[in-house]
């Protein structure tokens, strides 16, 4: 890969990332919301799903439109996980900003009033978590917005190294088998 190949490669995931981290930033205002509503809720569990499918689609697209139909598995595995990068820092950062200036102990009150009504707290007899929840929200209450933000980056990278392989193995298209199609 050349040193312009990569500044191409960079260039359009920044835009894809930026894609990628709205439809986060809207998953989890999606899940914000859905503590009250089980119709948003859904909608933050789909587009957690819709996630590897949003990227392998922007990765068909880069490979098509500027790739004129041929990118290696390497170079896909490496555009993927540049999206994924762009797009966990700018999510963490619109994390931060929920966490830091708009929550104000918000999703803490409604976690503790699961965990107290009569089905959270059967739930939690049942499986024997007494303790391990009572730490649990002793820890999350000491947690500071940065933490909550950094932990979701680290997450999401994460998720991005490990989606990043079946995405680039399934959307790479060689040029030897460019002829076929």
């Amino acid at each position: 890969m050349t040193s312009d190949d990569y500044v191409q490669l960079k260039a359009f995931a920044r835009i894809d990332g930026v894609w990628l981290a709205a439809l986060w930033t809207a998953g989890f205002a999606f899940y914000v919301m859905g503590i009250t509503n089980p119709m948003l809720q859904m909608a933050a569990i789909i587009t957690i799903i819709a996630t590897p499918f949003f990227v392998a689609r922007r990765l068909r697209t880069f490979r098509n439109n500027v790739r004129q139909g041929i990118i290696s598995f390497r170079r896909s595995y490496a555009y993927t996980i540049l999206v994924f990068f762009y797009a966990a820092v700018l999510a963490a950062f619109a994390q931060y900003i929920y966490f830091e200036f708009l929550d104000q102990g918000y999703l803490m009150s409604k976690l503790s009033e699961f965990i107290t009504s009569d089905i959270g707290s059967q739930a939690i007899k049942a499986y024997g978590m007494s303790d391990m929840i009572n730490e649990s929200m002793e820890e999350m209450a000491r947690m500071r917005p940065i933490d909550y933000a950094l932990n979701i980056l680290t997450m999401n990278i994460t998720a991005g190294l490990i989606l990043g392989l079946p995405i680039a193995a399934v959307m790479q298209q060689p040029a030897a088998n460019n002829d076929k199609q």
